[in-house]
């Protein structure tokens, strides 16, 4: 209990630098924000009304006060950008990125462990040679390209899937033929992120696997007579469940800050891009906001994941207690 209590008192002071240097790097870089909002033809009086409208003419420490209640109480403020309220925009995006990438990390979890298992399981065969080929060659590639080269082929040269968009322009009438035509222009994005991300997870399962089906216990149980089926899933994967759970926790952050990436290739409606889009914008309120969820997403998934091992492995509990 004592090590769980410090490690949420560490999260809580990551956060806290996390804040802090969210508003102070923003403001040291070059550029000037109210450049992306304000006609070059504008009075010098009107920008100093617009200053005074985003509160960029008070001094630094009272700028740091507000950003700081305002973060802490998720509103979070207005766009620079837009002139809306950063948690509506945020919110009117997250649905197209929670839909893009939560299919891809369970479809590439899933697909990684299961050629993982299959290749500890044949050793030295054909499958094996195929699987950490195939896992080598997934994430070898920058993502970009690879989503660039997809485009190309099935969006461009042969017109499988559309070029852009979360939907067709003007979109189709109909529940039905919206929804998918919803999912039509998400399956390639969804394809190129479950290719790039299945090799990592089939090496880690099969090295994992392969170790596991060594141990003692694993030729107890096969000596025992147990069935294949048993000896491998009861036995020796659930042995190496601890990590993979863990793993899928802390790979969920990455995968929404890889949404930078892939929203913006297959220009999508999604937080990634308006992340990318904030900060080319210097758009400080939307900037900050999207930085800060990420950070807090990234220190409750390494938090559950620490929970979440001592639940699953008996072993951590037995060492707690003692």
């Amino acid at each position: 209990m004592n090590a769980f209590l410090k490690r949420v008192g560490g999260s809580i002071a990551v956060l806290a630098v996390v804040l802090a240097l969210n508003f102070f790097i923003f403001r040291i870089m070059p550029g000037d924000p109210l450049t992306g909002i304000m006609d070059p033809r504008f009075s010098p009086e009107a920008k100093q009304q617009l200053a005074e409208q985003w509160g960029l003419d008070k001094p630094m420490a009272e700028q740091f006060v507000v950003y700081i209640k305002e973060m802490l109480s998720f509103r979070f403020g207005l766009s620079m950008m837009t002139g809306q309220p950063v948690w509506d925009e945020l919110r009117s995006r997250a649905a197209n990125t929670a839909a893009l990438l939560f299919p891809a990390l369970l479809l590439s979890a899933a697909l990684g462990i299961w050629l993982g298992v299959k290749a500890a399981l044949n050793r030295g065969s054909k499958t094996e040679r195929l699987v950490l080929t195939s896992g080598a060659v997934s994430f070898s590639f920058p993502s970009f390209f690879v989503q660039l080269l997809l485009l190309l082929c099935f969006a461009y040269l042969w017109p499988l899937f559309p070029l852009r968009g979360t939907s067709s322009v003007p979109p189709p009438a109909g529940g039905v033929k919206a929804f998918f035509d919803y999912l039509w222009h998400l399956t390639l994005p969804l394809f190129s992120l479950v290719f790039l991300s299945f090799g990592g997870w089939a090496l880690y399962v099969r090295n994992m696997m392969v170790k596991a089906l060594g141990e003692d216990y694993v030729l107890m149980a096969r000596a025992r007579g147990l069935s294949h089926r048993r000896v491998v899933w009861n036995h020796a994967f659930r042995s190496i469940l601890p990590p993979v759970l863990t793993l899928l926790l802390l790979a969920l952050p990455g995968v929404v800050s890889g949404a930078v990436i892939t929203e913006t290739v297959f220009s999508l409606h999604g937080a990634g891009r308006f992340l990318l889009e904030a900060i080319n914008s210097h758009d400080y309120p939307s900037a900050g906001a999207a930085f800060f969820l990420l950070a807090l997403l990234t220190v409750g998934c390494n938090l559950l994941a620490d929970l979440l091992y001592v639940l699953v492995d008996p072993r951590v509990r037995r060492e707690g207690a003692h």
